[in-house]
């Protein structure tokens, strides 16, 4: 049984002379027990995507279902559903003990022995039992954060929605809280929707992701299907830090070859022949898939030291390729300086291509996954 289900839903708002799609034709299932991440840019739908599902906003058409009962006309507070928000929300003259009560008190007929109960549970998962008695002012931010997910779980939703909860947060406490966030779910097994700009966030914590743009539903699947199988151009430039190097080129089908400005490469038979007789083509590879090479062949191209990013166990190096920016993970340990002239392999098997025209996939790189070596896994 699904525990949420958008279906071909559409929100469009009247802003005066136009009007703004924020969600086109958006057919999504959120499976019970399941962390669904909407990860996209700013603008792209999924804040008003998550908005929808709590009542928050109405939707222009399609159905919204919640365990297979349409709720377009019910109000938030018969959904099921509990909401942890960007801005924590608390309410600064009660204490926490007061905040995460408030909801049930308000929203539901439960004895105060019971309301209280689910309290102190929900303190003791989140290890803030000892806050139950201050109030916001005196609580940092992680902790306020705390709160305001013990709020979210006190009411025992059918699901869960959050809308960027980590991102007021330091990056040494977010990194901290995605874990605990990831924790905590497996603990409740409740499906939730959790909302980012973040890419590093949807790859980490996601069951699936959903990416969005421009209020359409670009790619549906786990973090490594979206980051090995894009199934466009956005979505291979979105996922993935540093993101996907993209080569435009002219193609010449009769050899099987990409050309740009002081670049050739030699596409294999077997790309060619799904690359066809079209004549331009977007090629792309991965930072950490390209390669520094020795000596020239027809998967190579000279480049020129731009920019050199020392992050410690690898250098990033910000590369001029005939006119278009490549980006290339390497060692550390190599002594390599601005301006200096390299050559870069960029593998057969480690490219992609995409129609230079739609932005669609062509092709993805193969991919071969390996067991762990003998003795390593006890």
């Amino acid at each position: 049984m699904a525990s949420a289900e958008y279906d071909n839903v559409y929100k469009v708002f009247d802003s005066g002379e136009d009007e703004v799609v924020a969600v086109e034709d958006l057919s999504l299932t959120v499976e019970e027990g399941e962390f669904l991440v909407l990860v996209g840019p700013s603008g792209c739908g999924k804040s008003t995507t998550l908005r929808l599902l709590a009542g928050l906003e109405t939707i222009s058409d399609g159905e919204i279902r919640i365990t297979d009962e349409v709720v377009n006309d019910e109000k938030p507070k018969d959904r099921d559903i509990a909401m942890v928000f960007q801005n924590y929300a608390l309410y600064p003259h009660k204490t926490v003990r007061e905040n995460m009560a408030f909801g049930l008190e308000m929203t539901t007929e439960l004895a105060d022995s019971e309301i209280q109960a689910r309290v102190d549970e929900a303190a003791e998962m989140l290890s803030i039992t000892e806050l139950l008695d201050r109030r916001p002012k005196a609580l940092s931010g992680g902790q306020k954060q705390r709160v305001a997910l013990g709020r979210a779980i006190v009411r025992e939703p059918t699901v869960f929605l959050m809308d960027e909860p980590l991102s007021n947060l330091d990056a040494k406490l977010r990194t901290e809280m995605r874990t605990e966030l990831q924790q905590l779910h497996d603990k409740l097994g409740v499906a939730t929707v959790y909302v980012t700009h973040d890419q590093t966030e949807a790859m980490t914590m996601g069951d699936r992701i959903a990416v969005l743009d421009g209020g359409q539903l670009q790619q549906l699947g786990t973090p490594l299907e979206c980051y090995h199988e894009p199934s466009n151009r956005f979505v291979a430039g979105f996922i993935g830090s540093p993101s996907m190097n993209f080569v435009e080129m002219e193609y010449d089908s009769t050899v099987g070859r990409g050309l740009t400005d002081g670049v050739t490469y030699q596409f294999t038979d077997e790309q060619a022949e799904i690359l066809g007789s079209r004549n331009r083509v977007t090629l792309g590879i991965r930072p950490e898939d390209v390669g520094l090479a020795s000596q020239s062949g027809p998967d190579t191209v000279e480049a020129t030291v731009e920019v050199v990013e020392p992050m410690g166990r690898e250098h990033l190096l910000h590369l001029d390729v005939g006119g278009d920016e490549v980006t290339a993970s390497v060692s550390g340990d190599y002594n390599i300086d601005i301006g200096d002239r390299v050559r870069l392999r960029f593998p057969r098997d480690r490219i992609h291509a995409f129609d230079a025209d739609s932005g669609g996939t062509l092709f993805n790189r193969s991919r071969q996954t390996e067991s762990l070596p003998d003795g390593v896994k006890l």
